[in-house]
């Protein structure tokens, strides 16, 4: 097999080769677009030459009376290409860009019965023990 390259997505093209399975559904152009252009929203890709077989996404945030966080909203691996490390490289990589910017903390959730996230998220170095919470969710969008 080829090497996988971890590369920042910084253009919609680096997506036009990409398998179904790493994102949840088809890329919306407009979506990526508006994403693209904000410099607080990050995604590194997964590349097995041209074709992306994972990505991680998170949203640099700020609060008046919190240092700067990252919010990791996603990570994402083509079923073919997991076990293989590229999910603790791509949240490796982005922790280190939140590092570099100097990002105070970083946080993710995920559900209590993804035990394949649990164990990539467990072998990212400086990872701390869970915590339980709750998560609400509103269906705000519109009729």
């Amino acid at each position: 097999m080829k090497d996988i390259d971890i590369v920042r997505l910084t253009r919609a093209s680096q997506l036009d080769n990409t398998d179904p399975d790493v994102f949840d559904g088809p890329i919306i152009t407009e979506f990526l677009e508006a994403f693209l252009t904000d410099p607080r929203h990050l995604m590194f890709v997964a590349q097995e030459g041209s074709l992306v077989v994972g990505m991680v996404s998170a949203v640099e945030y700020f609060h008046p009376d919190k240092p700067t966080q990252l919010w990791i909203n996603e990570i994402g691996v083509a079923d073919a290409y997991r076990n293989r490390g590229i999910g603790r490289r791509l949240m490796s990589t982005l922790l280190n860009e939140a590092s570099q910017r100097g990002i105070a903390y970083a946080w993710l959730g995920t559900d209590v019965n993804n035990k394949p996230a649990q164990v990539c998220f467990q072998s990212v170095t400086g990872t701390r023990p869970t915590q339980p919470f709750l998560l609400y969710e509103w269906d705000i969008g519109s009729s």
